[in-house]
């Protein structure tokens, strides 16, 4: 018996992955997710769920279900290389979380199970790589942070030493500031609510949020756009990698052929003279 089920174990494990894998199956999670995700925003509200909250909360257990069978199915299947990947162990804590209770000391937990709804990240490439190429432009985008975090820091200093006696609302403390500055950086009425009130005590205040606006909006966000195009771009050569180096091996693999062509002819044609003399 032990022997029998050695054997027959890969073969069932490589069945429960391929079954896993195959588009259908994918087409149909990924429904089961969207039809998840309409019923979770259907539970806001409170006039649906007076009149249809029992099939609302019985079809949302019916396909937290699937997804926990699927889990157990991948894990099953994949085994330890399941809880390697970050993207199983995402929709592996998204599933969890879902399960847990909805009384006790972490049901507070339970607002979190909306996050089922990302799971089509997992399901779709597209939105796949794009959450791929911002984690992998972490680093770069910390970076930027950092120098960003000094830019605002030392505009928050001076914005206070100068205008904080005239706009204590605004710039009377340095976290007044800070935040006032947030609000100047997404150019959330920052001209007529902010600078130009406090242009018309300080005529040359412009020369302070004009450079503030230029460097933390503009140069800033297009450096924090280029590390993530970078990193997406990388992304695509790793992707198309074996295949251009397929190709060149290709390319490699006719040329050498072309040369063996080239030297059997070169001997054919020296062994020409010889055979006409005969």
């Amino acid at each position: 018996m032990s022997e029998v089920t050695v054997v027959a174990s890969p073969g069932l494990q490589t069945n429960v992955v391929n079954w896993l894998a195959r588009s259908w199956v994918q087409r149909t999670l990924l429904t089961l997710i969207l039809i998840n995700a309409v019923l979770l925003g259907l539970e806001t509200s409170a006039e649906i769920m007076a009149v249809a909250s029992g099939p609302i909360l019985a079809l949302d257990r019916i396909i937290l279900w699937i997804f926990v069978i699927e889990i157990a199915l991948r894990i099953y299947a994949y085994r330890l290389a399941f809880f390697k990947d970050a993207w199983s162990l995402f929709d592996f804590a998204v599933v969890a979380i879902a399960l847990v209770p909805a009384s006790g000391p972490f049901a507070v937990l339970r607002a979190l199970r909306v996050l089922r709804v990302l799971r089509v990240l997992t399901f779709v490439p597209s939105m796949k790589k794009i959450v791929g190429a911002l984690v992998k432009s972490l680093n770069g985008m910390v970076s930027i942070a950092m120098v960003l975090g000094l830019v605002y820091y030392v505009s928050a200093v001076m914005a206070t030493k100068l205008f904080g006696q005239a706009f204590p609302e605004w710039f009377g403390s340095l976290g007044a500031t800070l935040y006032t500055l947030f609000q100047v950086m997404t150019l959330e009425s920052w001209s007529m609510g902010i600078s130009r009130p406090v242009m018309e005590q300080f005529p040359y205040a412009w020369a302070f949020f004009v450079p503030f606006i230029l460097i933390a909006t503009f140069t800033m966000l297009n450096l924090f756009i280029a590390v993530i195009v970078n990193a997406v771009q990388s992304m695509n050569e790793e992707e198309h990698k074996d295949e251009i180096d397929a190709k060149a091996q290709v390319q490699q693999d006719l040329l050498l052929q072309m040369q063996q062509l080239q030297a059997e002819l070169a001997a054919l044609r020296a062994q020409l003279p010889s055979h006409n003399k005969e």
